[in-house]
């Protein structure tokens, strides 16, 4: 009888390819199959602004741990408010594996939207300024109950200092845990494979995982609206 020849061992330099497109086809196959479509559109929109209602949708993917999230972040929050109401902003929470606590501040997010809508934001911008004492390094040695006291408590100076132990019982919510699985899913669904992440009129930018400066989104976001003023309604 013929013996079957051995197959050769993969090259190494094949090795991080193959681990990637795994995590890919694994994420991607939850997705579709354990994910039932949320009952609203995923993500934060900016200014209490009207995402679709003829204007120009931006469409961020920010990792709040995430220090180039950080850099473009006041660039885009300019051209957001120098633009509105002609420009709407829906920015999706997108916790990146490889920061440890990332998940962790995303579903601060939902529990801040949960206890005051108009918190988002300003926490969001509080996670930014203060991300440095989240990364993986400083929180080494921390527990998780220590790590989400810690966010919580950070969290209620843009939510309310009385919440406190609101803020904490929302990380024993499974609906906040929902939530943040859900955005990182979404993002998936989409191709996003880091942060920041950017989409207009729903169709991704260049550069991904890079931030973009305030003359970068004048020039994405100027030609876009003198072609909307100067057509009729379709």
């Amino acid at each position: 009888m013929a013996r079957a020849t051995p197959l050769s061992p993969l090259p190494l330099r094949f090795l991080p390819f193959v681990v990637v497109v795994v995590v890919v086809v694994v994420v991607l196959g939850t997705s579709h199959g354990q994910t039932s479509i949320p009952r609203r559109y995923d993500g934060f929109t900016y200014g209490g602004a009207a995402a679709w209602d003829d204007s120009v949708v931006v469409e961020a993917f920010f990792d709040p741990l995430c220090p180039d999230s950080r850099d473009s972040w006041p660039p885009l929050k300019r051209a957001i408010e120098r633009f509105a109401p002609r420009v709407s902003l829906i920015v999706h929470p997108f916790p990146l594996p490889y920061h440890n606590n990332a998940f962790l501040a995303c579903r601060a997010l939902y529990i801040a939207k949960k206890l005051n809508a108009s918190s988002v934001y300003p926490l969001l911008e509080l996670f930014f300024k203060n991300q440095e004492n989240y990364y993986n390094g400083p929180t080494t040695n921390m527990s998780r109950a220590a790590i989400t006291e810690d966010i919580s408590k950070l969290a209620v100076r843009a939510v309310g200092n009385s919440l406190l132990a609101d803020f904490l019982s929302g990380f024993q919510d499974s609906a906040t845990d929902q939530a943040a699985r859900v955005s990182f899913k979404y993002g998936c669904s989409r191709g996003v494979s880091g942060a920041p992440f950017f989409f207009v009129n729903g169709f991704v930018l260049p550069d991904a995982g890079s931030p973009l400066d305030y003359d970068t989104w004048e020039g994405i976001l100027e030609p876009l609206l003198e072609t909307q003023s100067g057509r009729a309604e379709l």
